[in-house]
C-alpha cells in the first residue's frame, strides 16, 4: 500500500497535518503503508497535475481542494478552500467522511485529530504537543509579537526551518521525525541544527531589513522586499516593529511567484472589520479572515505592487 501526501510545503501546520495524518492512518487503516509527499506551494496557476495522485491512496492536508477522482482524503481549514465554484459544487456532491472542510478550526492538525478521534476512535497522545503548537503557530496565538519574533520555543524554532529550508527534503524530514519526537527532540538533531543557525541570523537581520523597507500609515504597514531573499520571513515582524499597526501588506517576489502577503495584528486593541481573505480571493488569492496572500507570476512586479496599493487603500478606509 502506497499513499502520496499532498501537504501545504513550508508551513508548520502543513508539516504537522502531514505527520498527524500519517500516524492515524498507520494506525486505524494501512499499518504497513509506505507515505510518500509532495510539498504544494500556491502559485499563479494552482491546477493539480494528474500526476500528483500516483498512490494506491491519495490525500491533501492543509491545501486546496482537488475534484481528482483518485484523490482519497482531503482536510482543509482555510476560507479559500476551492480554486473555483466548480470545485466547491463538486466537493458539495462527493462529500465523504474521509473529505472534510471545517475552517472554523484554527490549525488542520487539530481538525484532522478531533476527526481522528470522534470517527475513527484513533489517538495519539504522544502528539499533543505537535497538535498543540500547530493550533498556536497557525492561530497565531502567541502571548504577543516579542514571544512570536524571538522564537523561544522548539516548535517556533522549528517553524523557521520549515519556512526558510530551500526545496522540500528537511520538511519531509521532519515530517518524519514529527511522526515519533518531541519538538524539542527535533530540534536538536544535528542536521536540523546546522540549517537552523544560519536561519536564525537569517532572520535576526531581516528584522532590520524589514525596519528599513518599511512605512505604517492610518495603521496599515506596508513594504516590498525586491532585492532581498526573504520568501518565508516571520510574519509577526511588522507588529514587533509597530506595534500599534492593525494590518500589513507586503510584497516579496521569488524564484516561483511575485507574493502579496496580507495580514492583521493578533495583539491589536482594535478588531480589524475587513475579512483578508475574501479580499485576496478577489484578485486569484485567498487564506483566512485574518491572513491571505496572492500569488502572481514570478517578476510581475507592476502587477503585484498595484494590487498592493489597492489592498493599502481599501484597508486605510
Amino acid at each position: 500500500m502506497r499513499i502520496r501526501v499532498l501537504y501545504h510545503d513550508h508551513c508548520f501546520d502543513g508539516a504537522a497535518s502531514a505527520a498527524y495524518f500519517s500516524r492515524f492512518v498507520r494506525g486505524a487503516f494501512h499499518p504497513d503503508a509506505e507515505f510518500v509527499y509532495t510539498g504544494m506551494a500556491h502559485k499563479a496557476s494552482q491546477l493539480f497535475d494528474d500526476t500528483l495522485f500516483d498512490g494506491d491512496e491519495n490525500a491533501i492536508v492543509d491545501f486546496k481542494y482537488s475534484n481528482n477522482p483518485r484523490l482519497t482524503w482531503w482536510f482543509d481549514h482555510h476560507q479559500s478552500a476551492f480554486l473555483t465554484p466548480e470545485d466547491a459544487e463538486h466537493y458539495r456532491l462527493h462529500r465523504t467522511e474521509r473529505k472534510l472542510y471545517d475552517p472554523s478550526y484554527k490549525s488542520c492538525t487539530r481538525f484532522i485529530c478531533d476527526v481522528a478521534r470522534d470517527k475513527w476512535g484513533f489517538t495519539a497522545p504522544d502528539l499533543e504537543g505537535l497538535v498543540k503548537w500547530a493550533t498556536v503557530v497557525d492561530g497565531a496565538l502567541y502571548k504577543d509579537a516579542k514571544t512570536a519574533v524571538e522564537l523561544g520555543e522548539a516548535a517556533m524554532k522549528l517553524t523557521l526551518v520549515i519556512e526558510g529550508s530551500k526545496g522540500s527534503d528537511m520538511v519531509q524530514r521532519i515530517i518524519g521525525c514529527m511522526q515519533r519526537m518531541t519538538l524539542d527532540e527535533i530540534i536538536a538533531l544535528p542536521d536540523v541544527q546546522a540549517l537552523f543557525q544560519p536561519l536564525w541570523d537569517r532572520h535576526q537581520r531581516s528584522i532590520d531589513m524589514i525596519r528599513e523597507r518599511a512605512t505604517q500609515e492610518d495603521g496599515v504597514v506596508t513594504f516590498d522586499l525586491t532585492g532581498y531573499d526573504l520568501e518565508g520571513y516571520n510574519k509577526f515582524i511588522p507588529y514587533y516593529l509597530y506595534p500599534t499597526s492593525v494590518y500589513t501588506v507586503a510584497v516579496s517576489p521569488s524564484s516561483f511567484r511575485t507574493k502579496i502577503s496580507v495580514g492583521s495584528n493578533p495583539w491589536t486593541p482594535i478588531e480589524p472589520k475587513h475579512n483578508l481573505a475574501t479580499i485576496c480571493e478577489r484578485y486569484g488569492g485567498g487564506g483566512h479572515a485574518r491572513v491571505g496572500a496572492i500569488s502572481l507570476e514570478p517578476g510581475a512586479l507592476d502587477e503585484a505592487r498595484r494590487v498592493a496599493r489597492e489592498i493599502v487603500d481599501e484597508l486605510k478606509s
